[in-house]
């Protein structure tokens, strides 16, 4: 792939980031981009005999989508791009508004393993969703996105801690309360301002899942612009690409050989056990339906998922230039490099050599490059939804992600080649050819 069309998918891929801060609106992000490209939303109350072509269901952070070719077999396999819509942040408590000292402050919550010092000074937005009063008492929700400088969690000076750069941690239950505002705390306020720029009435407002973001828009870094700096890179650089792979499969002048789906799940930054997370059976039911739905048996639905191929995109660690003793001395990834194949013989990740051949050969036919990763056996390993997939499903799974530095950190970075090397692989499996 040339330059150019590496620049393309980055740039769109920093739109698509800055549009969605939230799981929520990372499910509103791609589900635009499907409508755009002629998908269509299934409701679960709605009828899906004879659905074909592309369809998509959503339910709160998590979104399933996939692309039905005419006269397509009911046992035909599925060809599954696993991802996750949440990032580690700070998460708005139910009893929001406190302070202390003259102080107006919020009080938040740490949502998954957030390195807390890339939080401090800076400028932080709310965003998220409202649940509102409705219609015949069925709340409805509203998306909101507040992309100013409300909040920040200040660093205490140096003059007042001396230990600072001696690796002393914040402390985690006290310190990471935002200011805003000076004065007394006022009961309410918090839901005021949210309520007000998503232009509903508080009192209207039932509920909420609310979080802060880092308001300072994605953009490149280096000499030659090599880099991708962004907020929530983990793991929205694989959404992007499986939304874009999606789109090609069902858009491309070769209708796919299979079912192309894509599964962004929410909650796998805390481990996935939620209604709209991996282990929940929601991947399964709609691709079980979907089956039903086009006339197939139970006998359909095991072949289809006997065929089935699932690869597990999430963020992957690139060596890092200070740190290099914490990797494996024969594994070292770099950006731009392209992806990476994930392996941990301890199955915290899925993938197996057959995953490795399927990949490997699709990468090759699509003319990109990828990279070997494992663990440094002295350090803990972390996980993806692709051990959980294939224990629920029983299908072959394969665990790659794009290299980078900073996970999980307020702002983090990649390649500018890897995410376009992710979604041209990504197509090549959903197609087939």
């Amino acid at each position: 792939m040339t330059p150019a069309p590496h620049r393309s998918h980055t740039d769109d891929l920093l739109s698509f980031i800055a549009a969605s801060p939230s799981p929520y609106h990372v499910v509103a992000s791609a589900a635009q981009r499907l409508e755009k490209a002629g998908f269509r939303e299934l409701r679960g109350t709605d009828d899906w005999t004879g659905a074909t072509g592309g369809l998509f269901v959503s339910r709160a952070g998590a979104l399933i989508a996939w692309y039905v070719p005419e006269d397509a077999p009911a046992h035909t396999p599925f060809r599954i791009v696993g991802t996750h819509t949440d990032s580690p942040n700070l998460r708005i408590k139910p009893a929001p508004d406190t302070g202390t000292s003259g102080w107006r402050q919020i009080g938040v919550e740490i949502y998954g393993g957030v390195p807390l010092n890339t939080w401090l000074d800076r400028d932080l937005g709310i965003s998220g969703r409202l649940a509102l009063r409705g219609p015949d008492g069925v709340p409805r929700n509203r998306l909101v996105q507040i992309d100013e400088p409300l909040l920040r969690v200040p660093q205490l000076a140096i003059h007042l801690d001396r230990s600072v750069n001696e690796g002393v941690a914040l402390d985690r239950q006290r310190h990471i309360a935002p200011i805003w505002a000076l004065g007394d705390p006022r009961e309410g306020e918090l839901l005021r301002r949210v309520a007000a720029a998503a232009g509903e009435d508080p009192a209207d407002v039932l509920g909420w899942d609310l979080m802060l973001h880092d308001i300072q828009p994605p953009g490149y870094l280096g000499v030659d612009r090599e880099f991708v700096v962004a907020s929530r890179l983990d793991n929205q650089v694989s959404v992007h690409a499986g939304v874009t792979a999606l789109v090609d499969a069902a858009t491309g002048a070769t209708q796919p050989g299979f079912i192309p789906v894509l599964a962004a799940f929410d909650h796998e930054e805390v481990g996935s056990g939620s209604e709209t997370g991996a282990q929940s059976p929601l991947l399964e039911r709609i691709l079980s339906r979907s089956v039903s739905a086009r006339g197939g048996s139970d006998e359909d639905w095991s072949r289809a998922l006997a065929g089935a191929f699932c690869v597990s995109a999430d963020m992957a660690h690139a060596v890092h230039p200070n740190y290099s003793e914490r990797h494996d001395p024969d594994h070292r990834p770099l950006p731009n490099g392209g992806p990476t194949i994930k392996v941990n013989v301890n199955q915290r990740y899925a993938t197996d050599s057959t995953g490795i051949a399927m990949f490997t050969a699709a990468a090759e036919r699509a003319g990109a490059p990828w990279q070997p990763f494992v663990s440094n056996n002295a350090m803990p390993c972390g996980t993806s939804i692709g051990p959980l997939t294939a224990a629920r499903l029983g299908v072959t799974t394969v665990d790659v992600g794009v290299p980078g530095l900073s996970m999980h950190s307020a702002r983090e970075l990649c390649g500018v080649r890897d995410p376009g090397y992710l979604a041209a692989i990504l197509t090549t499996i959903m197609v087939g050819d």
